[in-house]
């Protein structure tokens, strides 16, 4: 029982509501934090992978100041982590279970890798429930939202692990990598320094943001569609990295809602839907790739074209969606009505395949999720899980006057502002971009729904 438990983080890093730290504590041994940069985190997008840079920045301090540290090691994760067990004589490994397909197939490397040397320990708790725990009758998967969370709140939901501040350290730590010599935000270039102004990074900042949120909750219901209002929660950020529990936020949500206070339900709803995308990722692992619909691979998606790259560059003449994608490359997030208006605008005004807004939102989301977005992409495409049919599409101009009436949202990034002018500071020199200009439209709007009824009307002919 000499040799230390390693604690091998990913996307789990605080010391709340933890049950892989919980357990390696539990064990009675000393615990080793290790975070490894393996082949399948150094393929993260730019702005994921600078964000979680930030993320184990600030981890690391923490634990720093709690007489801990944070092991840094570069390479395969099985060799890294069988190196590392070696070298202490680690007795046990613990890990919290992550759900897209290349996240299985390397943990399932390393049990399999490691299981004869020490003892593995898989967790769940990254989501409110591990994603095959919630079945229908028939024992199946779950393909419909609604069902599901009536489902999940009739499971109900388990309260969250405590807090640990003190971690019994081992009497000799293995060496470390420098975070810095790691330099995570290359792909971002100058983006990084104008995205970091907006970031909220580390468990006690996402702990503060959830206490704020919680003060204002009976906005939501209301405000979270506002675009020129704040009344989301922004915890999606972190909810990504794990810098604060899906249980937490369920358990303050549901303490709100037995208070009385308006809008908890659909915050939850919203907590709840996260969990469906995982459900849906670990029983169909092709989601970001294939269209979830049959049938679909019938549809005329154009390929990448100058018009994708107009939107991806925020300059498709429509106000709103141009606002929202600038918005995006600043901040690295994008409000969730945002999200969708822009989604429906690539997919069915352009024709462009979802599968190119998947990647650039990959690209440029600091709270990017492999399930929520893939499962929001083919939701808004129509060709995915309970998805929005194909002819509801948004118009631009008309949700620009219901959600952003008094033009808060577009004149902050369609004007001469702080943050018109922090994206042209975050945006590659390459795009040659000019300060805010009339562009214009890419297509009209009438013409363009009326092209993309047509391409759903021969879809089904053929």
């Amino acid at each position: 029982m000499t040799g230390p438990a390693i604690l091998w983080l990913r996307r789990d890093l605080r010391l709340s509501d933890h049950p892989a730290l919980s357990a390696a504590i539990a064990s009675g041994r000393p615990v080793l934090p290790v975070f490894v940069l393996d082949p399948e985190t150094e393929a993260l997008a730019a702005a994921p992978k600078w964000r979680l840079g930030r993320a184990l920045e600030v981890f690391a301090a923490r634990l720093e100041g709690m007489g801990s540290r944070l092991i840094l090691r570069r390479g395969p994760a099985a060799g890294v982590l069988a190196e590392i067990a070696e070298a202490t004589g680690a007795g046990e490994l613990h890990l919290t279970r992550l759900h897209d397909a290349p996240s299985r197939r390397r943990d399932a490397d390393v049990a399999e890798a490691l299981g004869k040397r020490l003892t593995v320990h898989i967790h769940d708790g990254h989501t409110l429930h591990p994603p095959e725990a919630i079945r229908t009758k028939t024992g199946g998967a779950y393909k419909v939202y609604t069902p599901f969370w009536n489902a999940l709140r009739q499971r109900g939901v388990a309260p969250p692990l405590p807090t640990h501040r003190d971690l019994r350290a081992p009497a000799d730590w293995p060496r470390s990598d420098r975070l810095s010599d790691w330099d995570m935000g290359r792909a971002m270039d100058r983006g990084a320094a104008v995205v970091n102004e907006w970031a909220t990074v580390g468990e006690e900042a996402a702990a503060l943001r959830l206490r704020r949120f919680i003060t204002h909750l009976d906005r939501y219901p209301a405000g979270r569609d506002g675009m020129g209002a704040r009344d989301t929660s922004g915890l999606s950020e972190n909810l990504t990295y794990g810098e604060i529990g899906a249980r937490t936020l369920w358990h303050a949500g549901l303490a709100a809602l037995q208070d009385g206070t308006r809008g908890a339900e659909i915050f939850l709803r919203e907590l709840a839907w996260r969990d469906f995308a995982h459900h849906l990722l670990w029983h169909v692992p092709h989601l970001p790739e294939r269209n979830w619909r049959d049938g679909w691979e019938r549809f005329p998606w154009r390929p990448d074209s100058p018009e994708a790259e107009a939107w991806r560059r925020g300059q498709t003449g429509e106000p709103i969606v141009d606002a929202a994608m600038r918005e995006l490359f600043t901040t690295g997030t994008m409000h969730n009505r945002a999200r969708m208006i822009t989604a429906s605008y690539l997919t069915k005004h352009l024709l462009t395949d979802w599968r190119i807004g998947l990647r650039w939102f990959e690209e440029t989301l600091i709270d990017w999720d492999p399930a929520s977005n893939a499962l929001n992409w083919q939701w808004v495409a129509g060709c995915g899980p309970d998805a929005s049919p194909f002819f509801r599409i948004f118009n631009p101009a008309t949700q620009a006057e219901r959600f952003d009436p008094e033009r808060r949202y577009r004149d902050r990034w369609l004007t001469d502002t702080r943050e018109a002018r922090a994206f042209l500071s975050a945006v590659p020199r390459s795009w040659s971009l000019a300060p805010p200009a009339r562009i214009t439209p890419l297509i009209g709007l009438k013409e363009g729904r009326d092209r993309a009824l047509a391409a759903l009307a021969g879809m089904r002919e053929g």
